[in-house]
């Protein structure tokens, strides 16, 4: 009963901060799932709407910051290489033994943080707590990251007579 009556108020919710209904599909059903183990929690106070929307609302942040790590990945079926236009890797500039060269040319600090940041998607203020160092010094290091990157690809791309 607590489905029927409520879930398409709910989906309604759900689909504000989904990407597309199948996605907000998934956030209803882990909202219902927590709705029906938390039920006891509602105290009586407020509306039982309002505290079901509170519990939709938190289900949907969760899920967003659960998936956000996942959510610019492309299947490697689907890659297009931005610099050639090419499906696939093969003609693109770098295999993947230079751009693991090139990354493990950084310093321990600068690949760490650039790792966590653009490959596993971490904010730089956990990526500050879980290296005990300040936000501004993991932006930075980022940014040193990102230079030093560049730096080196402009310079292998040279060596293969590839860039310009």
């Amino acid at each position: 009963m607590l489905w029927e009556k409520h879930s398409g108020y709910l989906l309604g919710v759900c689909l504000r901060y989904a990407t597309d209904r199948p996605e907000a599909e998934d956030m209803l059903q882990e909202a219902f799932m927590r709705i029906f183990f938390n039920l006891r929690e509602f105290s009586g106070t407020g509306s039982f709407r309002g505290w079901l929307r509170k519990v939709t609302v938190n289900t949907a942040i969760t899920y967003y910051h659960k998936n956000l790590r996942h959510k610019h990945q492309v299947d490697i079926e689907e890659y297009v290489s931005a610099e050639t236009g090419t499906a696939g890797f093969e003609d693109d500039f770098y295999t993947a033994e230079d751009l693991y060269r090139v990354l493990g040319d950084l310093s321990p600090g600068y690949r760490m943080v650039f790792n966590l940041y653009t490959i596993e998607g971490y904010k730089h203020h956990e990526i500050a707590d879980m290296l005990g160092i300040d936000v501004n010094t993991s932006k930075s290091q980022y940014s040193r990251a990102r230079a030093v990157l560049r730096k080196k690809l402009e310079e292998l791309a040279k060596m293969k007579g590839k860039y310009s």
